[in-house]
């Protein structure tokens, strides 16, 4: 088994956003697991409460080191109040997990309210939260980490959901700034990553089905490829699932690109111009 990452061991801090079901709750579980203490952050509520307590059946400190925290992550003061109430209960951060997200469903010229909630969850609150915990994650010294979770539409940006899209391209361009930043700050020990997840079966994804399909993966098996990927110290943590693996990830990823390279159209992969040449490229090893 691999070594974690040296920020994730007994006694340190976590803060998971989005923590009450799906990844976060996930992750939140496997940290308390490893002895971590962890902070559940989502909107207050028994669904909140609920996933507090499943935590603190795994800690073997129980609800000493498991707290939940109802926070509206969209809101700059809301996370500025967190930090504050994180650092009295356990005095510094190691872990934080920028995992909070939605998807209300977005159209170019639709509500505005749909694209300020999702920019100002997925994007803002990525931001904003790491803006907020980050310099004292600098300054302790410990080792520490950040993980902000994108995903694929932020990379490939298929049709469909032009707000999710764009915060999902936001939270890379963030991250790979911040991961920039921090290996250029001399004497630092917090290191940034992106997690990618695949197609996850999640209240998020799920649009009213009960049973997990065959080509998702379930949240736990997406924490275990992030603890691995964490442990080999990748930045991208790109996760396949039961019916995309990697190397179909890498030709829609270096289609996108090629677009540009190419002088295509964009989002030429569903452009019925280039249909059959991307069924081509598709078919073609990559060598």
């Amino acid at each position: 088994m691999m070594t974690p990452h040296p920020a994730l061991v007994k006694g340190h801090v976590a803060v998971i956003t989005g923590a009450a079901s799906g990844i976060g709750l996930a992750t939140a579980k496997a940290f308390a697991g490893m002895g971590l203490c962890v902070v559940l952050v989502d909107f207050e509520g028994d669904q909140l409460a609920a996933a507090a307590l499943e935590v603190a059946a795994l800690s073997a400190s129980g609800d000493t080191d498991v707290v939940a925290i109802g926070t509206d992550v969209s809101k700059l003061d809301e996370l500025e109040a967190l930090e504050r109430a994180v650092i009295q209960r356990f005095g510094r951060v190691h872990v934080l997990m920028n995992n909070a997200g939605i998807q209300p469903g977005s159209a170019l010229f639709g509500p505005q309210a749909n694209w300020e909630n999702v920019l100002g969850v997925n994007l803002m609150a990525v931001i904003n939260g790491t803006r907020t915990f980050g310099p004292g994650m600098v300054a302790h010294k410990d080792a520490a980490l950040i993980i902000n979770t994108g995903s694929k539409q932020g990379i490939t940006t298929p049709p469909g959901d032009p707000a999710y899209n764009v915060s999902k391209a936001g939270v890379k361009a963030f991250t790979e700034a911040l991961q920039h930043e921090l290996r250029n700050t001399p004497d630092c020990n917090v290191t940034a990553h992106l997690l990618i997840p695949g197609f996850v079966f999640t209240g998020l994804t799920a649009n009213g089905r009960k049973e997990k399909p065959a080509s998702a993966w379930t949240p736990e098996e997406t924490v275990e490829f992030m603890l691995e990927s964490l442990a080999r110290g990748d930045f991208y943590i790109l996760c396949p699932d039961n019916d995309v693996n990697r190397a179909l990830d890498e030709k829609r990823i270096a289609w996108a690109a090629g677009d540009i390279i190419e002088n295509r159209p964009p989002l030429s992969r569903w452009h019925p111009d280039y249909a059959d040449a991307f069924k081509t490229y598709l078919s073609i090893p990559r060598g």
